[in-house]
């Protein structure tokens, strides 16, 4: 069944070569988005939560507060309206799902940064 399911997907899905990226990293997602018949692109910019689930149907969640008020958004790993991404910062955190972060406001819900190795 998995064998079967995994031939379906990869004809259907394209993969896309994207940076690698965890949980606690800051990243800014540029997308398209169509009104009518214009296309524009715009981009959300915000801290990977969480990355759930496998090869092509993998996806990952982003958070950023927008004029006090928390925002998350949920993009297919391999989605066709993905343009490009932008690792901002890499983060230092123990854990692969950060929900804790929606409970925190202001410096309590900073992430620490990864230190460059050089």
């Amino acid at each position: 069944m998995n064998l079967l399911r995994s031939q379906i997907e990869s004809s259907l899905i394209t993969k896309k070569d994207h940076p690698n990226f965890k949980a606690g990293d800051t990243i800014t997602v540029f997308y398209k988005i169509k009104e009518g018949e214009k296309e524009r692109t715009q981009f959300f910019k915000g801290d990977v939560i969480q990355r759930k689930g496998t090869g092509l149907t993998e996806t990952f969640t982003i958070r950023k507060m927008s004029n006090g008020i928390g925002v998350e958004r949920v993009f297919p790993i391999n989605s066709p309206g993905i343009e490009k991404i932008e690792i901002n910062k890499h983060g230092k955190v123990r854990r692969a799902r950060i929900f804790y972060m929606r409970q925190r406001t202001g410096k309590s819900a900073r992430i620490k940064q990864k230190r460059q190795s050089s």
